[in-house]
């Protein structure tokens, strides 16, 4: 059963808690950092086919949230793990689309002004979109070359050619799967923090 007042925390992962919920996914089975590629892609793809914008972030909260459970308790005896990841995933889900509902009040009295007020918001949304990204060309231009072309090619291609072309990343860089996937956290939370700072200041 998935703990609510767990299920609701925003915490960080550190690399060990992140090294314990690798472990966990693999359920006794080293997969060598796979297992946990196919729960996120599944994960994603899950927020997804609900039509969340965001698919790929809420599977990372979603993570997020097991891998505190797990810190926190120690033991999660849900079996497959991810029975329990999912069963975490539809709080978050509830919760992003509580998030909406809050974010976008209706108000009668302006109904004529709805094609107006939805151009204008995604005008915002596109200014907001570029602003970002923005903000991601400068921070990925702050990191080492090497860390640069690693998170790079971490995330690049489709979604089923991603395990392949992982894979031989990291038989090029002589590391594991598991070894690369918590580097390319390390990296990728760093590149978060810097594209949030960014945002922050405009």
């Amino acid at each position: 059963m998935v703990n609510q007042d767990v299920v609701r925390e925003d915490a960080k992962l550190t690399p060990d808690t992140f090294a314990a919920l690798l472990a966990w996914l693999d359920d006794g089975v080293e997969s060598n950092g796979e297992r946990y590629i196919d729960v996120r892609r599944r994960l994603a793809s899950y927020f997804d086919r609900r039509n969340r914008p965001a698919a790929d972030d809420l599977a990372d909260k979603t993570l997020t949230r097991v891998a505190m459970t797990l810190a926190q308790d120690g033991v999660i005896a849900t079996r497959p793990p991810a029975r329990y990841c999912f069963a975490v995933a539809k709080y978050v889900l509830l919760e992003d689309l509580r998030r909406d509902r809050r974010h976008v009040p209706f108000d009668e009295s302006r109904a004529t002004e709805t094609t107006g007020i939805a151009r204008h918001g995604a005008a915002v949304e596109r200014d907001a979109r570029e602003h970002r990204l923005d903000c991601l060309d400068a921070c990925l231009q702050k990191l080492k070359p090497e860390q640069r072309e690693l998170i790079v090619e971490y995330y690049a291609e489709s979604r089923q050619k991603k395990i392949q072309r992982r894979r031989e990343l990291a038989m090029r860089l002589g590391i594991s799967m598991n070894a690369l996937a918590i580097r390319a956290w390390r990296i990728r939370e760093g590149l978060m923090a810097c594209v949030r700072g960014c945002g922050e200041r405009r």
